[in-house]
């Protein structure tokens, strides 16, 4: 059975603005965002304006990447069995990726170090970010699982707008699911 508000935590949370009503706020929006599970960031929302230095040295900006999709795939640990096969996937699929005009950027906990002989001993042809504070995950609403990151892909538009969330990845067969998003993105 659901568990209502008292009255008196309703008064409360007026009086502290909870509820408080203006009319900027009382204007009609556009429909909320799809919902993404477990605090991802929702499918709709604006893409956190994140910013690092990937393996190769390129410094990455997404408000700089803005008029570009960008594919934004998180996975746990470089060279391991499941992170190899996603990576070597959307290696192999990166020129029909890039036909789309998407940049990839692959993040997870390790360094730089770490991504650059990964990225080199598989031939990665994508930017890599090392995230060892997790803040790009958090900024995404990515749980960690023992310090590395959930395996979530976020497919983001060129307007700057998450498209398409992919909450639980199977890396077998997800880069042929980012390409069939990415392919029907409005221009």
């Amino acid at each position: 059975m659901m568990k209502l508000a008292s009255p008196l935590v309703l008064a409360f949370a007026c009086a502290i603005g909870a509820c408080q009503s203006d009319k900027a706020s009382d204007k009609t929006t556009a429909p909320a965002p799809a919902a993404a599970p477990a605090g991802l960031v929702a499918e709709g929302s604006p893409a956190p304006l994140i910013e690092s230095t990937a393996h190769d040295g390129t410094h990455v900006s997404m408000a700089a990447l803005k008029g570009k999709p960008v594919v934004v795939y998180f996975y746990p640990k470089d060279d391991t069995p499941g992170c190899t096969k996603e990576a070597g996937e959307i290696r192999d699929l990166y020129e029909k990726i890039q036909q789309t005009g998407a940049v990839v950027l692959g993040v997870s906990t390790d360094d730089n170090t770490s991504h650059a002989a990964f990225a080199t001993k598989y031939n990665l042809p994508f930017m890599l970010l090392p995230d060892k504070d997790a803040a790009i995950a958090k900024a995404f609403g990515v749980p960690l699982r023992m310090g590395t990151a959930k395996r979530v892909t976020f497919v983001v538009d060129r307007a700057g707008k998450i498209a398409k969330v992919f909450p639980d990845v199977n890396p077998a067969g997800h880069a042929a699911e980012i390409l069939t998003v990415l392919s029907n993105l409005k221009s």
